[in-house]
């Protein structure tokens, strides 16, 4: 779907001529001449505007009424009075029915000095009150939610925060009660607000009735600074704006960024700051002594890893989480590379893919944007849930399904939130993409008049996915427009059949005709903050920086895990990663950690692996305190600033793995954080020329620039000939395990005082028909077991999920689904 085009016109704004794009509405298209015109619910990211203030009213020549300027488009030669006695009249009583209610409590409202009614009552109210009446009262503060404090009094009716839950997040919990001047903004019985995207309403609300339950009372405008960086809880990415004050974060803004997160945030991005500030965050080196990790200086934490590094030299693994930045990743590789003469360093959680696969999947040519979400003609959600994998990108589809009527389909195995979005929404067997893509290839072929009935029904019935859904699949992907968007979780090639996979997506994409096409392409999801920067930055155990070729390919993580536990590698550095934690397959990685002679780890938090395997401990900044880039999933690099000095005595992981280089005889020559962003830019060829000034507040996407002809090209791109997988096992009285990861399971979530309430324990999820069949009912304690391993959960019934399947949480420190091998578990009643 073509973007909209913009046609420039000229009209008039109080005798000043205004270029501006037609059909913008008259509010925006003054600023384009300097010009202000008052709004209170007008907000561009909400949508279509509902004229409910009455605050924008301006007198247009021709039109007999005044209208407002937040829902009239401009036109060429249009004439416009914003300083008209008739126009001040009008906002000054405007003004002055909203103040007849509003308490006049600005010393002690959290909203005080970055009000809009304030400035608003100021620059264009009448600057005095004749309302002797007694005020409308309401009970205040009650709490909205655990995160978020109502003041009924101060609201204004603006409808932004109702509008945002029914139109943006679209999960319908806020409304508006009672009638006229007793309305009030509420949920439904009074429960509590609790959503992914809740603390948006927040910075919504243009008054001081919405406010953040953390930052209450905590400080004044006047007192705090604001420092723009990036979010790296999620692979979003979103553009953040840190409050400051005295060294603490205090709160955390949206940073609008329309290509990345379009205005918004998730809550896990708006409160998990306090993470950075809670007493269980680590601040000070550690080593294991007597069997305890106790705190120690820096210079004997460096000399006690970097002599034990060196006496495990070439016997060495390193796994890098998906927090660590483009630096960091660059110093770890050429550490263990240059250094510790090993190959064995892995970023990827799913298992190691040929370099040629990486390349093609990576191409710039293949890659589509953000945005390109938004103005598809048709999406294809494979195998991931954004709610969960990348929150923002929910939003970002909601956005083009509801306002540009974007096809979507959702292609899973465990039911999506956006399901009730989807046109089309098909079920696969956990673990089975591979075969699902194969019936998609072949039912293109299909739909193309290839004789391939025969081929779909077999695939899809090794995926465990409805042949007839699989065609239809394949009709709305190759009738809904040449611009289709394939937004893919890394899971999908994940695991021993991983390879094949990625294969049968490139099959798919090339069916589609997804390369060299503005608009459409792929976009990967990966399962780590920046996944894929680690990879450009050649935090792969067969590829360099830049996905050049290295001379001996190491290793992947299940290798690594192995390999310790033979006893092969006797050494592991974690860097941002716990593997019991983070990884799957959590018996191997117990094994290998009880067998390791060193675990070195960068960590912010003493999870469950930490501390009891880790011999020394180097306390990990928080992405307040990073300086560095990060790659976001469309290719786009984006600058992390730091907000605040580092707390504790926590020591920058770029200096301190160049200070464990030089300890063991080699100079990396970096001095200096932006000294490490040199060296990366000068390793990786398409990312040439990029300076920490070019990236400036926005970012920018390497594969748009010309240096991305740099990018090295696969040996090909497919089509291949790939043999048909094994069908996906029968459950047989048993359930196929399906495993995912909450939007809640983080250590930031955890410990911050605000959200813990949120950190999820087990649940599994099953559907009605199979919880009939095992005569389990919601609440049920149950225990989920195979091959000797259990865990325990609660029974949640979802009305989508594939019969036969259970559906567990990993990321977890009890009870985590990575305990368990599959395919197939038992589940009984507890």
């Amino acid at each position: 779907m073509p973007r909209p085009e913009t046609r420039m016109v000229t009209l008039s704004i109080d005798g000043r001529e205004v270029t501006a794009p037609e059909n913008v509405m008259l509010v925006d298209g003054a600023k384009y001449g300097d010009v202000e015109i008052p709004v209170f619910c007008y907000e561009p990211k909400l949508g279509a505007p509902v004229g409910a203030c009455r605050m924008c009213l301006v007198e247009i020549e021709g039109i007999p009424k005044l209208q407002t300027a937040c829902s009239t488009p401009v036109k060429d030669g249009m004439v416009v009075h914003t300083q008209t006695a008739r126009v001040h009249a009008a906002q000054e009583a405007i003004v002055e029915f909203l103040l007849i209610n509003h308490p006049l409590d600005c010393p002690v409202c959290d909203k005080g000095g970055e009000c809009p009614l304030q400035d608003i009552s100021f620059g264009w109210g009448g600057g005095r009150s004749r309302f002797i009446e007694p005020k409308r009262h309401f009970q205040k503060p009650l709490a909205l939610s655990p995160l978020i404090a109502i003041d009924r009094e101060r609201c204004i009716l603006c409808y932004r925060c109702v509008r945002f839950s029914q139109e943006i997040a679209e999960d319908y919990q806020l409304v508006l009660q009672e009638r006229a001047a007793h309305t009030f903004v509420a949920t439904f019985d009074g429960h509590p607000y609790v959503a992914p995207f809740s603390g948006n309403i927040i910075e919504l609300c243009p008054v001081g009735a919405l406010t953040s339950q953390p930052y209450r009372f905590r400080a004044r405008p006047w007192d705090i600074e604001g420092s723009g960086s990036v979010c790296t809880l999620c692979p979003a990415q979103c553009n953040v704006n840190f409050t400051v004050r005295d060294e603490r974060v205090l709160r955390v803004l949206a940073r609008d960024h329309a290509e990345v997160d379009d205005g918004w945030l998730c809550d896990k991005g708006r409160f998990a700051y306090q993470a950075v500030h809670v007493d269980e965050r680590i601040t000070r080196p550690m080593i294991r002594d007597g069997g305890e990790l106790r705190p120690v200086s820096w210079e004997r934490a460096l000399e006690h890893a970097a002599s034990a590094l060196g006496r495990a030299q070439a016997r060495v693994g390193a796994i890098a989480g998906g927090e660590t930045t483009n630096e960091e990743g660059f110093l770890l590789q050429r550490l263990v590379r240059e250094v510790l003469l090993s190959n064995d360093v892995d970023s990827r959680a799913g298992g190691s893919l040929s370099l040629d696969l990486h390349r093609a999947l990576g191409a710039p040519a293949a890659q589509a944007t953000v945005s390109d979400l938004e103005f598809a003609d048709a999406v294809l959600v494979l195998d991931c849930e954004p709610v969960d994998d990348a929150p923002i990108l929910d939003l970002r589809i909601r956005k083009g399904v509801r306002r540009r009527r974007v096809e979507l389909a959702v292609a899973t195995s465990r039911p999506s939130s956006l399901d009730p979005n989807a046109r089309l929404r098909v079920r696969f067997a956990p673990g089975c993409a591979e075969a699902f893509l194969l019936a998609l290839e072949a039912a293109i072929g299909t739909a193309a008049g290839e004789p391939r009935r025969e081929e779909v029904a077999r695939l899809a019935q090794a995926a465990g996915a409805d042949a007839g859904a699989v065609h239809a699949l394949a009709d709305l992907l190759t009738t809904s427009g040449d611009d289709v968007v394939v937004l893919w979780g890394e899971r999908v090639t994940g695991g021993e059949r991983g390879e094949y996979a990625g294969r049968a997506l490139l099959n798919v994409a090339g069916r589609l005709g997804l390369r060299d096409r503005d608009g459409a392409g792929l976009l990967c999801v990966p399962a780590g903050t920046n996944g894929r920067g680690l990879a450009e930055a050649g935090v792969l155990p067969n590829a360099g920086p830049g996905l050049s070729e290295v001379e001996e390919a190491g290793r992947d993580a299940a290798g690594i895990a192995a390999a310790v536990a033979a006893g092969d590698l006797v050494a592991l550095y974690l860097l941002h990663t716990d593997p019991l934690r983070d990884l799957p397959n959590r018996g191997a990685w117990e094994a290998a950690l009880d067998r390791a002679s060193l675990v070195v780890a960068h960590a912010a938090f003493l999870t469950e692996g930490i501390r009891a395997h880790a011999d020394v401990v180097f306390p990990a900044e928080s992405y307040a305190e990073k300086e560095g880039t990060v790659t976001h999933p469309d290719g786009r690099l984006q600058r992390l600033r730091p907000a605040i000095g580092h707390q504790g005595e926590t020591r920058a992981e770029w200096q301190v793995l160049a200070e464990l280089a030089r300890r063991l005889g080699r100079d990396l020559g970096v001095h200096t954080g932006p000294m490490a962003t040199d060296q990366l830019v000068a390793a990786v060829p398409f990312y040439a020329g990029i300076t920490l000034d070019e990236l400036g507040g926005k970012g920018l996407r390497w594969p748009a620039r010309e240096a991305a002809s740099a990018f090295p090209a696969p040996a090909t791109a497919g089509p291949f000939e790939l043999e048909p997988p094994a069908p996906a096992p029968a459950p047989n009285g048993r359930l196929r395990l399906g495993t995912f990861r909450s939007i809640w399971a983080a250590p930031e979530v955890e410990v911050s005082p605000a959200l813990k309430f949120l950190h999820p324990r087990q649940r599994a999820e099953l559907s009605p028909a199979d919880a009939q069949r095992l005569k389990l009912f919601p609440g049920d304690r149950v225990t989920v077991g195979s091959d000797g391993h259990s865990v325990s959960a609660i029974v949640a019934l979802r009305d989508g999920a594939p019969e036969g399947t259970v559906f567990l949480e990993t990321a977890i420190p009890e009870d985590s689904a990575s305990l368990l091998e599959g395919p197939l578990v038992e589940v009984r009643k507890a």
